[in-house]
């Protein structure tokens, strides 16, 4: 079986306190970047990484193509959610070859990362009927990680807290279309929270729906972007040039370095 984890960007993100854990809460939209989304050439390309599972003769095992992944395989979401099911469900899960072909930038502030670990969650759930829920999905994604569940059910989500608390919001980009830029331009997730300030929140995030895209320019923005494009000017630069280009809003996605801008059709 095989399937095609998708990305996404956030808009709007803003950081809001930092907790007595160590962690942040912050607030911010996931949107996907999907088959359904409208996405301008030569974009596509970089928006899907490539997950197929497969019956294996007698032990379980992960092989990798595509972009280099850097750590162990044991810490690999992927192989963390085909353990995470095994264990949960003894018996019902036979040994399988896993091939993760990464196309997805790592570092780019797009999920990556999370979306092969949910959807190897939604892969195993739906190849070997363990009829889990898509809320057991999200839970057993959420030990995973903070926005896996996101990619459970992968349609906008305002997220709060570390971004594990997320609530539906109604919001189409139909009629609109997306560009996203990766610079190959690495920033650390850790040293990108190291350096922002919390603030409260100048907008809510839950009524951006209600706010013409023409004006998210004016009321939302990426917090991270204040301390990381100083770091990366390159990053300035390219959202400079979406917008040159006629782009309606421009964002880093995440702690970046992808850069979208949301277009006219």
């Amino acid at each position: 079986m095989i399937c095609f984890p998708n990305c996404k960007i956030n808009l709007g993100l803003f950081v809001t306190a930092k907790r007595a854990d160590g962690y942040h809460d912050l607030e911010t939209v996931f949107f996907p970047v999907s088959d359904n989304t409208s996405v301008a050439e030569p974009y596509q390309s970089i928006l899907h990484d490539v997950l197929e599972v497969v019956p294996a003769a007698t032990t379980s095992q992960m092989h990798l193509s595509g972009l280099p992944v850097q750590g162990e395989t044991n810490n690999n979401l992927v192989w963390k959610a085909y353990q995470l099911l095994n264990d949960t469900y003894p018996g019902k899960i036979p040994p399988v070859d896993i091939y993760l072909h990464k196309v997805i930038p790592m570092g780019a502030g797009l999920g990556g990362g999370s979306a092969n670990g949910a959807w190897m969650l939604r892969l195993l759930n739906d190849m070997f009927s363990l009829q889990c829920t898509q809320e057991q999905l999200a839970a057993f994604a959420l030990q995973l990680g903070s926005d896996c569940p996101f990619f459970i059910y992968n349609t906008p989500q305002f997220a709060a807290g570390r971004g594990e608390k997320m609530s539906s919001v109604t919001l189409s980009l139909d009629n609109y279309e997306i560009r996203v830029i990766c610079p190959g331009i690495h920033v650390s997730t850790r040293d990108a929270f190291s350096m922002i300030t919390p603030r409260p929140a100048p907008f809510d995030l839950r009524t951006i729906a209600d706010l013409p895209v023409s004006e998210w320019k004016h009321h939302i923005s990426n917090d991270f972007e204040q301390t990381v494009f100083p770091i990366h000017p390159q990053l300035a630069e390219i959202k400079n040039k979406l917008y040159d280009d006629g782009a309606l809003y421009a964002s880093m996605s995440g702690t970046g370095s992808a850069v979208y801008g949301i277009f006219n059709k």
